[in-house]
């Protein structure tokens, strides 16, 4: 998308309250919804396969692992916000300068998805399907660039594919 985009798409989402509530809802609530079944599902592990297990562990250290090294790349290098590029108002309230690429929320939410995928099959798929509206929420608020989501859902996917599924 070019900088017209992004302010058009910010513009229809506060032209109206009922858009405006219905982006800010979905920006705020479906990554807490992602972030209340994670834990519910560690305690599940904890109390089914134990602190040890195999499963707890990479279901714990996987996610968080990935996590501290997006915010590390994050800070590295430094991608400016669509806002700060395009000079516009994000439809939902937001004042982060740079630590853009890759999208934290997009990558937490894959790499959680991926983690239910190797736990529960039918879970980690509709997981999967929240973290792409997740990733697609950030763009339509005008937080993210496309680039931004895609490179979170990638590096989300693959870590999930190598730590879950292959070793």
């Amino acid at each position: 998308m070019k900088g017209e985009s992004y302010r058009q798409v910010s513009a229809y989402f506060s032209e109206t309250k009922a858009r405006s509530t219905t982006i800010k809802a979905l920006h705020d609530v479906l990554p807490l919804v992602m972030y209340i079944f994670y834990p519910v599902q560690l305690i599940a592990l904890a109390v089914n396969e134990g602190f040890g297990s195999e499963v707890f562990l990479r279901f714990t250290l996987i996610p968080l692992c990935t996590l501290i090294a997006v915010t590390v790349i994050r800070a590295l290098i430094n991608a400016k916000r669509p806002y700060e590029v395009y000079d516009y108002q994000p439809a939902v309230s937001k004042d982060t300068h740079g630590r853009s690429f890759p999208s934290r929320h997009t990558v937490s939410a894959f790499i959680i998805a991926m983690a239910f995928l190797y736990v529960q099959t039918k879970l980690g798929v509709i997981m999967l399907v929240l973290a792409a509206a997740i990733g697609v929420t950030r763009v339509l608020a005008g937080v993210h660039f496309i680039r931004d989501v895609i490179g979170g859902a990638v590096i989300g996917v693959l870590v999930g594919i190598v730590g879950f599924f292959i070793f």
